[in-house]
């Protein structure tokens, strides 16, 4: 290794010796090889001469007044400014314990007085190029981190785009096949309706002209119960013409949720988004046999058209309110539990739309929340959830929409997760 190239780099050596005429030595020696070398008397003066220009190696003596070279040792490696920078011991001591100890504080190689200056620049040397080794292994270890995150991340995107466009063209195949039916059924139902109409006015009419109808009519009557029927009919069709209504807006939300031929950004309602969400989950939400229904509590601020990508949108809200539902599910041990989730929307300061969904539930621990956006990390029971949700969410609101999603808990108390994003988008 030729320090004495014009190109290479200078290396900085530290040397730590009490004996000002050890210290001229090595300075001297160690400067004819090429090195860059500078002094301390002391320990303390070593570490002040650290902070102010980190050295490459550090030539440390032990038996030093005040402080001694262990002490020296264990303080550099405690910062984690000067923990890496190597330190070879140089001592008269040349016991098997002194040496032990030396390595055992953190020193790297130990050079027992009197020592010869060819052995000092090989020992400086080979330490040089394990540091350098060293440094070399840390950032390939980072690039190969780095690709590995982004391979994660690129997997997220892939999964999350492909269930995207599976779930868009399954809701809008679903949704179009009940769409015909229904509006068969519910284009029909007035006609229905009129004819059932004119049957009662028949009747009402025959009722009239023969008041006297025979024994047969009479008990067939009274079989039927004719007058509740004639009644009835009309709360039958009201009824009928309510379920096909509903079906209608059903079917509607999710031709709304999915917005699977909608990928570009556009202007939406976003209460209207998480009404049609709420729609989609309406089957967790209501009362069960072994808990009562699901309280929504919509706390919605006057909010402006957002520009967005509504169908990814929808995605989150889908995750975070399937989320709370399952944390509710799960501490439904206390009896005087009520379960019940907060939707709450607003115009931020920075104008940011913010929406906040808080549950009641079980809650999630601290050691766990710096995690939760990570991909395939997932706090539920194996089998139950993938750990692919709140990753997805995150990439949808922080990448795609430029904003930033967080979430705050506390066991036993529930979580909140809150989301901000740009009224308008910059363009991409």
């Amino acid at each position: 290794m030729d320090f004495n190239q014009p190109n290479h780099q200078k290396r900085n050596i530290l040397v730590v010796d009490d004996t000002p005429d050890n210290l001229r030595l090595l300075s001297a020696m160690l400067t004819a090889q090429g090195f860059e070398v500078r002094k301390a008397l002391n320990g303390k003066m070593a570490l002040t001469a650290c902070q102010m220009v980190l050295p490459d190696v550090i030539l440390l003596d032990i038996n030093m007044p005040d402080m001694d070279g262990y002490q020296v040792c264990q303080q550099l490696k405690a910062d984690q400014k000067t923990s890496e920078v190597p330190v070879i011991f140089i001592s008269a001591l040349d016991d098997v314990v002194d040496k032990v100890k030396a390595f055992d504080v953190g020193g790297v190689d130990y050079i027992a007085k009197p020592f010869h200056g060819a052995e000092v620049v090989l020992r400086i040397e080979n330490q040089i190029n394990l540091r350098l080794l060293q440094v070399k292994l840390q950032e390939k270890n980072f690039l190969l981190q780095q690709a590995l995150d982004n391979l994660k991340a690129a997997q997220v995107q892939q999964i999350q785009n492909e269930k995207m466009v599976a779930l868009g063209q399954l809701v809008a195949g679903i949704a179009h096949e009940i769409n015909n039916p229904i509006s068969f059924i519910y284009g029909n139902l007035q006609y229905a309706g009129e004819y059932v109409q004119d049957l009662v006015n028949l009747i009402e009419v025959y009722q009239q002209e023969y008041p006297k109808p025979t024994p047969k009519i009479q008990q067939l009557a009274k079989d039927i119960d004719l007058n509740f029927i004639i009644k009835d009919l009309q709360n039958l069709i009201g009824a009928m013409y309510r379920g096909s209504d509903r079906i209608r807006e059903i079917v509607l939300a999710l031709q709304h949720f999915s917005r699977h031929d909608e990928a570009e950004m556009k202007r939406v309602n976003i209460h209207e988004d998480i009404e049609n969400t709420l729609v989609m989950l309406q089957h967790r939400l209501r009362e069960v046999a072994d808990r009562p229904a699901i309280v929504i509590v919509k706390d919605y601020g006057n909010l402006p058209l957002i520009t967005c990508y509504p169908s990814q949108l929808n995605q989150v809200f889908m995750h975070l309110l399937n989320n709370a539902i399952d944390a509710i599910e799960e501490g439904l041990g206390n009896q005087s539990f009520t379960p019940q989730i907060r939707i709450h929307t607003e115009v931020t300061d920075l104008n940011m739309v913010k929406i906040a969904i808080a549950d009641n539930g079980t809650g999630i621990e601290e050691s766990l929340r710096s995690r939760l956006f990570d991909p395939f990390f997932t706090t539920k029971p194996v089998g139950k959830g993938s750990g692919l949700g709140l990753s997805i969410s995150h990439q949808i609101i922080v990448q795609k929409h430029r904003g930033n999603i967080t979430c705050t808990s506390s066991v036993g108390k529930g979580a909140e997760f809150v989301i901000e994003i740009p009224i308008e988008q910059p363009e991409p």
